[in-house]
Parts: C-alpha cells; sequence; structure tokens
C-alpha cells in the first residue's frame, strides 16, 4: 500500500505477496474534621471508595466475531521477463534472438481486507480499496468456510464496496446511527490486521464529521482505536453491539497505528449499498458552486455574529446555483433546515440530495438571511463543491493596481477588475499577490480605481476582496490599517 505523508489509505489495498505478513479505583480517603484538633479528639471519617470499571467487550464480540470477515484478494501483475538482447544492428544471430524473446508473464499478487455480512443471503460490506483492481475475491467466514465472492458494485468517492457470496442463514450484525454517536464514547473494531483474523480493539470516538484531504464527501468517524493494515473495511461497534462505522484510513507517517484512525459512517454506508444493489452505481447531487471557509475575518467583514457556513467563492455560469439566484459572497448557513456549521460539511449535504429534487438554501446576503430553492442537479465528475482554505488574515489596504485591458478582460473571460502590479501592508499580509485580480469589495463589484479606494474608505476595519489567481476565484479578508 502507498502512504501519502500523514494521510493513507489503510494496506489492505496494499498488495503483498502470498505467505508474507507484511480500573482505576479509588482509594478510601481519610480526613480530619479540624486541622489543629488534638490527636485524641480527632475523628477519623471514611469517605466512601469509588469504583470505576473499563467496559467489558466480551458479549459483542461474541454475538458479532461470527458477521466478520476476511477478504483475500487477487490481482494479475504484468512482470517483464525478456532476457536483454545485444545490439548487432542488422546481423542475422541478433534478429535469430529477437525472435525467440520470452514475452510478458502475469504474476498473481495477493491483498489483505475486513469486511462484514450485512444480509443473511451473503451481502457484504467492505471498502473499495480493498478489491480495487481484484480479479479474484474470496471471502473467509470465522468458521473457516470460504467462498468465491461477486463485486456487485463499488463506489471510490466514499470508499464502499458490496460484495455477495453464494450462502444462506449467515450471521449478520446490527447497524447503528452513525448521526448520534458522540466525542468520548467507546467503540470496538473487529477485524483482520495484518492476516490476524478476528482481531479486537479499542478506543473512544475524537472526533466526528472529520474531512480529509482526499477529496471525498465522506464525514468520518474519527477514533484512537488500533487499526493497522489489514483492518481495511472492518466495522465499528459501539457499546450496544451495532455498527455505525466502516474502518477506512489512519493517519500514519509509518505505515502503522498512531492513534488516529477514520471510518466512514454507517448511515452514508447503507444509502451506498442500496444504490449500488438496486442500480449499479450511485447518484449525487451537485449545484455547482466553488466554496471557501468563513473565517473571523470574514465572518465581520460580511456582519455575521460568529464564523458560520460555506462561503460561495464563484458560481457556475448556468449551473443549479446560478439559475437559483446564488452569487459569489453568498454565505450558505443551512441545506433542508441542515445547519451548515463548516464549509467541510456543505460538499457531502449536497451529494446526499437527490439529483432533479429540490433543496432549500439559506444564505447570508449584504447582511440578511434569504432563502433559495434551488433543483439539484446530477453530479458527472469528481466534484459537489470544491472546499478551498482562505488566504491569512492580518489585522488601508496597501495595493497598487491598474484597470484590465480589453484584451486581458477577455482572456480572464470578466466584465471588469483591477490588477495588482504591487502589494505590501495589510493585502500582503493577508496573502494578495501580485498578478491576482481584485473583482469585488464586499460584494460590490469594482471596475476603476476611484471605485476601489471609495469602497475602502467607507468600509469598517475589516473587509472581503474577491481575488482571481489564474482561474481560481477566492474571498480574502484583509484587515485595514
Amino acid at each position: 500500500m502507498k502512504f501519502k505523508s500523514a494521510f493513507a489509505v489503510l494496506a489492505a489495498a496494499g498488495l503483498v505477496t502470498l505467505g508474507a505478513w507484511g480500573g482505576t479505583h479509588a482509594e478510601g480517603v481519610w480526613s480530619q474534621a479540624h486541622a489543629g484538633t488534638p490527636a485524641a479528639q480527632q475523628a477519623p471519617r471514611a469517605t466512601a471508595a469509588v469504583v470505576q470499571t473499563l467496559p467489558d467487550f466480551s458479549s459483542i464480540v461474541e454475538a458479532n466475531r461470527g458477521a466478520v470477515v476476511n477478504i483475500t484478494v487477487t490481482e494479475n501483475e504484468k512482470t517483464n521477463t525478456q532476457m536483454p538482447v545485444p545490439d548487432f544492428g542488422n546481423d542475422p544471430f541478433s534478429q535469430f534472438f529477437r525472435h525467440f524473446q520470452i514475452p510478458q508473464q502475469q504474476h498473481p499478487m495477493h491483498g489483505l481486507g475486513s469486511g462484514f455480512i450485512v444480509s443473511s443471503d451473503g451481502i457484504v460490506l467492505t471498502n473499495a480499496h480493498v478489491v480495487d483492481g481484484a480479479t479474484h475475491v474470496v471471502v473467509k467466514l470465522s468458521d473457516r468456510r470460504e467462498f468465491n465472492a461477486k463485486v456487485l458494485g463499488v463506489d471510490k468517492q466514499t470508499d464502499i464496496a458490496v460484495l455477495k457470496i453464494d450462502a444462506k442463514k449467515l450471521p449478520t450484525v446490527r447497524l447503528g446511527d452513525s448521526s448520534s454517536v458522540r466525542v468520548g464514547q467507546w467503540v470496538l473494531a473487529i477485524g483482520s490486521p495484518y492476516g490476524f483474523e478476528n482481531t479486537v480493539t479499542a478506543g473512544i470516538i475524537s472526533a466526528t464529521s472529520r474531512a480529509l484531504p482526499d477529496g471525498t464527501y465522506v464525514p468520518f468517524i474519527q477514533t484512537d482505536a488500533a487499526v493497522n493494515p489489514g483492518n481495511s473495511g472492518g466495522p465499528l461497534f459501539n457499546m450496544n453491539g451495532e455498527v455505525i462505522g466502516i474502518n477506512s484510513q489512519i493517519y500514519s507517517q509509518t505505515g502503522g497505528y498512531q492513534g488516529l484512525s477514520f471510518a466512514i459512517p454507517i448511515d452514508v454506508a447503507s444509502k451506498v449499498e442500496q444504490q449500488l444493489v438496486a442500480h449499479g452505481k450511485v447518484e449525487r447531487g451537485r449545484i455547482g458552486v466553488a466554496i471557501q471557509e468563513v473565517t473571523q475575518g470574514l465572518a465581520q467583514s460580511f456582519g455575521l455574529d460568529k464564523p458560520e457556513g460555506a462561503l460561495v467563492a464563484s458560481v457556475e455560469k448556468n449551473g443549479p446555483a446560478a439559475k437559483a439566484g446564488v452569487q459569489p459572497g453568498d454565505v450558505i448557513l443551512t441545506v433542508n433546515g441542515q445547519k451548515v456549521d463548516n464549509s467541510n460539511q456543505l460538499p457531502p449535504m449536497v451529494a446526499n440530495v437527490k439529483p432533479g429534487s429540490k433543496a432549500t438554501f439559506e444564505i447570508w446576503r449584504n447582511g440578511t438571511k434569504k432563502q433559495l430553492e434551488v433543483v439539484v442537479g446530477e453530479l458527472k465528475g469528481e466534484q459537489v463543491a470544491s472546499a478551498r482554505e482562505g488566504a491569512a488574515e492580518q489585522g488601508r489596504l496597501g495595493l497598487a493596481v491598474r484597470a484590465l485591458t480589453k484584451d486581458e478582460r477577455e482572456q480572464a473571460q470578466i466584465n471588469g477588475g483591477l490588477l495588482v502590479e504591487d502589494v505590501t501592508g495589510p493585502a500582503a499580509q493577508a496573502g494578495i499577490q501580485q498578478g491576482d485580480v481584485i473583482l469585488s469589495v464586499n460584494g460590490t463589484p469594482v471596475k476603476s480605481v476611484p471605485q476601489l479606494r471609495a469602497l475602502i474608505a467607507k468600509s469598517g476595519k475589516h473587509v472581503a476582496l474577491l481575488v482571481q489567481r489564474e482561474d481560481a476565484k477566492i474571498f480574502v479578508p484583509v484587515e485595514l490599517g
């Protein structure tokens, strides 16, 4: 498996050659009623001992280990077995040797992963990266029975795969409600780390709705349960013995467990499973916007009480959002009544809306809330909404700008804007760069230098600049001097 600096997909996707292993107890406290009282008059008082014990996971393991499976995948890898041939030019012997060259051969490569049975007739859930590229998939049960598995569907964007084995009356897990999990709750992982089948590890939920830099639309559950290569696709249980997630990724600089594990919420996985079984693919909604995080500086610039929502940096021309009236500078606060606390939450919210249906967006524009109905489109490519980090904020503007020429405007496909020729002071500290194009100030489009000066003069302490840098547009908060 390939680890990318820090975040890495579990090594169940990595291929290894066949046969390789790649209560506390609070003591009673005696106290004196009065300090300084003679010893003979002191009456010792016993404080009741408080006993705390760690949870016992044995009943959960016993009830569910039969439904947790080991997955072995085989993939053919081409290897070049050709012998080097001396170059004798047009010599007849050279042509003779080339005629008898051995062609490339395919050698089987093997990988390991985990999964769990969700239907007694043989439906198994696992990670997409476990079976990605596999030519042969074998599911091994805890009773050592083995079955060839058919891959019913794979969704790489959520890293979910659905398998089917030809068996009946199989043990199954119970699915829980991942939306109700809370940070600090105990969780239990069962899987096959490094091929050690039915290994049990425990920990707590460290965070929820965690966004990772892999571009997927998954609000991951973060845990500190020990998860290692081979745990991929295995279940994460709560204390009720219900599956609340599928172990999928780890944070590691070594390839092994470092206390940061990430699971796909079972609510997300179940929706994907239903679509893959019914249609063989997953439909996702899209609205055609690029978004960024609302920082403290941007919140002050837009008159928000606190940083919240997702700031619309740009809107796709003739896209669903544009047709509904969404504009750059709008802050999306809710989707169908569901609050958007930060920008990372918006893409999965939009993706979960059925294409062609209407969704109600509450937005913040010019200091007031407004509701818009958007007919959600269908995602065809890789993104629902791109989340981009805002530039750094720092505490008048420090810009040398000029109007764009006609050719520059045509090349950039914009009507106005001011080209940044030099940048110092607050603007430089905020991340504005030479060559950027200033498109608007606090949502007002700018077309001339005098207009820019006037807008800055009447602004308060903070201002939000919409900047175009190459093909990207982004709001940059600037704390004015």
